[in-house]
């Protein structure tokens, strides 16, 4: 086969390595809260057309040249409602989380933010703008990516630690890299443990996400209907997850879905099985990188 391939298709392989999770824990859980909430596509944020992605309105189409009032009001939910709700269950539980935040969107709500830093938790940067990168010009991504940088820096007070632009093209990895100031990148869903990407000179550490056990199966036409079935599957990655031993679970929610009463209604069931493992440690994204780092340097 050709040796230039640019993929990795072999990873650990049948040996991953021994996560040595701190205290002995036997799994690292992983809470991604997505606050994307006012940087959707939108003409009012100088976008051809409006959003048509992850809301209750699954495989509408976007409306080019105008406003769509019923999206805009469904994002407006996560925002207004849907983050305090979520804030509640966290809190309530005592237990952290990573938020992936939109920098445009962080910047239109101060008050979240500053319920996220009283809370504790991380937060990571999700860009600029929620919008697709496949096909934006690599000039226009690598300015996106310092502006997201500084933005969040004003917002937040701190450059963030973490990278995760969800959207993404083929060339954020490298981008990621060459700006050279990511404790780590999460632009990946293909390992249940951290690992380093090789691929562009300085090895940088990836703590993968995912796109499976996340509430963004209630907006895709073949995904959970109902607040059951997002529980089951979460409960039974942990429980095969825990049963092997040294894995990482990440579990990917958004303030505008899982901030919807039955969804939270499931997400604090699932916090009450975590809560009754003792060896199970959960923990930021930044606090898993750090522990990577130091016990598997690249």
């Amino acid at each position: 086969m050709n040796q230039t391939y640019p993929r990795d298709m072999i990873g650990y392989g049948a040996t991953p390595p021994e996560a040595h999770w701190p205290g002995g824990a036997r799994i690292a859980v992983q809470f991604v809260i997505n606050y994307e909430e006012g940087a959707e596509n939108c003409i009012l944020h100088g976008d051809r057309g409006s959003e048509a992605f992850l809301s209750e309105m699954v495989g509408t189409s976007a409306l080019v040249g105008a406003r769509c009032m019923q999206m805009e009001s469904l994002y407006e939910y996560g925002s207004r409602a849907g983050f305090w709700r979520l804030h509640r269950l966290f809190a309530k539980a005592g237990l952290p989380v990573t938020v992936f935040g939109v920098a445009m969107a962080l910047a239109r709500n101060p008050a979240a933010v500053a319920a996220m830093q009283a809370s504790g938790w991380e937060i990571a940067t999700h860009g600029l703008r929620w919008i697709d990168y496949q096909t934006i010009p690599e000039e226009v991504e690598r300015a996106h990516m310092r502006e997201a940088i500084a933005l969040h820096t004003q917002v937040t007070g701190a450059a963030p630690l973490g990278w995760y632009q969800g959207r993404t093209s083929p060339n954020t990895a490298r981008l990621v890299v060459e700006e050279g100031c990511f404790l780590y990148d999460a632009d990946s869903y293909a390992d249940d443990l951290p690992y380093y990407d090789r691929r562009y000179g300085k090895p940088q550490l990836i703590v993968p996400y995912t796109l499976d056990v996340n509430d963004m199966k209630f907006a895709a036409l073949n995904g959970f209907t109902e607040g059951e079935q997002f529980y089951r599957y979460l409960r039974d990655t942990f429980d095969m997850l825990y049963r092997e031993g040294g894995r990482m679970m990440s579990i990917g929610l958004h303030c505008r879905l899982a901030g919807k009463p039955a969804r939270a209604l499931t997400v604090a069931r699932f916090l009450e099985h975590v809560q009754k493992h003792a060896d199970a440690w959960v923990a930021t994204r930044a606090d898993i990188a750090r522990h990577w780092l130091e016990v598997h340097p690249a």
